[in-house]
């Protein structure tokens, strides 16, 4: 239920802002003069904001950015995590050790803060959000790989391969790795929203995407400066904002009970 429901919501906000756009003959960049902070109606569909842009059209670019932005960064945590942790938990023994301790230790930095700092220090580019996020949620993605490949090193097929002297790279491309996909899937679809949320909150900050692009932190930040003005520009962005992080949320649960060995056990 909750994989089908959270596939549902997912289709449903990615149909919208990808192909929404093209209904629309509004600029997102436009300024109606004649036309602050007006409620929704015929014309704008979502409302303006207080500087006469068209909500819907910046609301349905803003989607665009905050997905996009959720997908890259995942993947980079991802390849980061993947890698890290199958070689830490295939190798073992003093090395393994080595490679954990050190993940203890970025544990404890606050790296949340070393984000901000980068952005400030390097500008604002949408590349640099891309990867000092995704460098930011690696670590939880290498502790489940590293647990998994030592699991799968006790295989019989795992063993059979060492046994018949194949390297530990063709051991790891061919056996060990595709039999991880199910699960470093599983938990890269909660990653997903965790980046989302983390681009919301720096674009709230204003420090992550930048104009003339926005994102829907971006929105939700200009919609609480001038809410007494224009509710609607906080509200819109918001909903679409949570309606898309309940769907992932959903959408990881599901995979997670279906494919997960230690759910499945429960």
């Amino acid at each position: 239920m909750k994989l089908k429901l959270g596939i549902w919501m997912l289709v449903m906000v990615n149909l919208l802002i990808w192909l929404g756009p093209f209904f629309t003959v509004l600029d997102p960049e436009t300024i109606h003069w004649d036309h602050m902070a007006v409620k929704p109606d015929q014309t704008f569909w979502l409302g303006t904001d207080v500087m006469g842009r068209d909500l819907f059209i910046r609301t349905l670019l803003g989607g665009q950015v905050s997905i996009l932005v959720g997908l890259v960064a995942s993947m980079v945590s991802v390849f980061i995590g993947v890698l890290y942790g199958m070689l830490a938990g295939f190798v073992g023994g003093r090395t393994d050790a080595i490679m954990m301790r050190l993940v203890d230790v970025l544990y404890a930095l606050p790296f949340l803060f070393l984000v901000i700092l980068l952005l400030v220090f390097f500008g604002q580019q949408l590349w640099l959000l891309f990867v000092a996020i995704g460098c930011y949620l690696w670590l939880d993605m290498a502790r489940i790989v590293r647990g998994q490949t030592m699991m799968l090193k006790q295989q019989a097929f795992v063993e059979s391969a060492v046994a018949l002297g194949q390297s530990q790279v063709v051991i790891l491309r061919r056996h060990v790795l595709p039999n991880l996909m199910g699960v470093v899937l599983v938990y890269a679809t909660l990653i997903i929203p965790q980046v989302i949320m983390i681009e919301s909150f720096l674009s709230f900050l204003g420090l992550g995407v930048q104009e003339p692009m926005t994102s829907w932190g971006a929105l939700v930040n200009e919609g609480a400066g001038n809410m007494e003005l224009a509710p609607w520009a906080l509200l819109f962005p918001a909903l679409f904002l949570s309606f898309t992080l309940v769907g992932f949320n959903l959408l990881g649960d599901g995979l997670r009970d279906r494919w997960d060995p230690s759910c499945q056990k429960q």
